[in-house]
């Protein structure tokens, strides 16, 4: 399964997971589930199906916006799969809450 970004590439993802995300979490087919995930709820929230192309429809400013909200969801989700590449728990969970 290739990863193929609609709404969040996944230098976006890792971006906000930050460096020290679990390299096992942090594989394309998970990267084709977080993307799904965050799409969907998305799209009930917005009342507005995220298909490619009605989110290529979209202005700049509110591309931008899904995809930070994307991403942030992604990389808290790679963080909570696996927290042992943080230093301690504490540290993983100011990543999620920031």
């Amino acid at each position: 399964m290739v990863y193929s970004a609609n709404i969040v590439t996944v230098a976006e993802m890792k971006f906000m997971a930050g460096e020290n995300v679990n390299a096992a979490g942090d594989v394309d087919a998970n990267h084709v589930i977080l993307q799904d995930w965050a799409e969907a709820y998305l799209s009930n929230l917005l009342k507005f199906e995220l298909t490619s192309a009605a989110f290529a429809s979209l202005n700049a400013t509110n591309k931008t916006l899904i995809s930070e909200w994307a991403a942030r969801f992604a990389g808290n989700a790679l963080i909570k799969y696996d927290m042992a590449g943080y230093t301690d728990g504490i540290e993983a969970e100011n990543m999620i809450k920031m």
